[in-house]
């Protein structure tokens, strides 16, 4: 945190030449009131004599949160000044030098220095006060009930006055420092309201961010499995109208069948966007068992694709189960826009102790060089939001592997489904 500085406002210095004009007001009207009391009896100043200290000590508040320091010293000289000289006027001094020293301390940002200038001025006020004391004393000494014992009118009221002015000066000392507290404990928690505002918006376009990137992975997941296999299945049936009406019927179903599934996708990725809370993919009903619908499409599609099942089949939350179905569906897609017309893919699903791998094989074309997409992209995510790992190659003798490795409790958790794939897929696997 940087160091807390206090500044006035401009409202606050309108606020002190206003402070200013009262000081003014009342000063003239206590001296003229003093002035007719004979405060100081028959050693009292003129009256005019007050018109210039009070001008001095007003004009000095006016600017008192803009040089504290420079305020609080010449009211306190002002203060000594006039009292020595006895100028008919004591009470808008008095005040004066009090509001002098609580500013310094409320105000004074440099606050070694502002120590430093209140007990100076302490320091200076009381060897003042103790001179003024002593020359009392010796002025009344030949009065008879000054030597009538320690506690005489005289050494009462001087006791009296030590008092008063321990007060005074400790009451603006303190003030000034509990004002300067509170300021500083005000900044604070105005910073850490900054802050946390600030944390919060970023917290919000965090998210907002993160929903962006996985509805662009579904978008691209979803479209671009179903419009792939449509598009084989509608280049197969072109070809096939001709030949096998029949034949080219069934394709026709089959895209028929890719156009609902597609539909469906999207509702339950519209569900997503609709349900509150953050749970990713919590809407989404696809899960490892559907793994051989989605090899049985690809093989449908004119990508032969065998299903295989290693290990016995272990409680998969439903988050990992549906990103190794949707890495599986990515990577067949792949397969049958890039590997070629003789192509073929092995789908391994392998259960080991606190892990799930899925590996995806196809054979086809050399693969020259990796175009990183928004497929790959989509993979590596799903493989890093799972906490596993994932790895994309392309084979020497032609094709490519996916094989993503991603961990899974021992024991099921909240939200987890226990995924039966080799039971769901007994009677439709076939062995390489």
């Amino acid at each position: 945190m940087p160091p807390f500085t206090r500044t006035p406002t401009s409202r606050e210095l309108r606020q002190d030449v206003l402070l200013a004009g009262v000081v003014l007001v009342g000063g003239i009207l206590s001296a003229a009131l003093s002035s007719i009391a004979k405060v100081y009896g028959t050693a009292q100043a003129e009256l005019w004599t007050a018109i210039p200290y009070v001008v001095v000590i007003s004009a000095a508040l006016a600017v008192r949160r803009r040089w504290p320091a420079a305020v609080a010293v010449v009211v306190s000289l002002a203060f000594v000044v006039a009292t020595s000289l006895h100028v008919p006027e004591i009470y808008a001094g008095n005040i004066a030098m009090f509001i002098g020293l609580y500013t310094v301390g409320a105000w004074m940002n440099a606050r070694r220095r502002a120590f430093l200038v209140r007990a100076g001025i302490i320091v200076v006020m009381a060897v003042w006060l103790v001179i003024e004391m002593y020359r009392q004393a010796i002025d009344q000494a030949h009065k008879a009930d000054v030597v009538a014992g320690m506690f005489s009118p005289l050494v009462a009221f001087l006791m009296l006055q030590v008092l008063l002015n321990v007060l005074y000066f400790g009451g603006a000392y303190y003030f000034g420092e509990r004002s300067w507290a509170a300021a500083r404990q005000r900044a604070a928690l105005e910073q850490r309201t900054a802050e946390l505002e600030h944390e919060r918006a970023l917290s919000a376009a965090q998210a907002v961010a993160l929903d962006r990137v996985r509805i662009a992975r579904e978008l691209h997941d979803v479209v671009a499995h179903h419009v792939s296999v449509m598009g084989v299945q509608a280049g197969a049936a072109r070809m096939m109208i001709p030949q096998d009406p029949q034949a080219a019927t069934a394709i026709v179903t089959g895209i028929e069948a890719s156009a609902r599934d597609a539909i469906r996708d999207f509702h339950q990725l519209l569900d997503t966007l609709r349900a509150p809370g953050d749970s990713d993919d919590g809407s989404s009903t696809v899960g490892i068992d559907d793994i051989a619908e989605l090899a049985a499409a690809s093989t449908a599609a004119g990508l032969p694709t065998r299903l295989q099942v290693v290990g016995e089949a272990v409680p998969v939350p439903r988050v990992t189960a549906v990103n190794l179905y949707r890495i599986a569906q990515e990577s067949l897609t792949n397969a049958r826009r890039h590997a070629g017309p003789d192509a073929v893919a092995d789908v391994r699903i392998r259960y080991e102790q606190g892990s799930v791998e899925l590996e995806v094989v196809n054979t086809g074309r050399v693969v020259t060089g990796l175009r990183p997409g928004l497929g790959q992209l989509g993979m590596r995510e799903r493989a890093t939001a799972s906490g596993g790992s994932i790895e994309l190659v392309a084979r020497p003798a032609g094709g490519f592997r996916v094989r993503a490795t991603l961990p899974v409790a021992a024991t099921p958790a909240d939200g987890a489904v226990v995924e039966s794939a080799r039971g769901a897929l007994s009677g439709r696997r076939k062995t390489k």
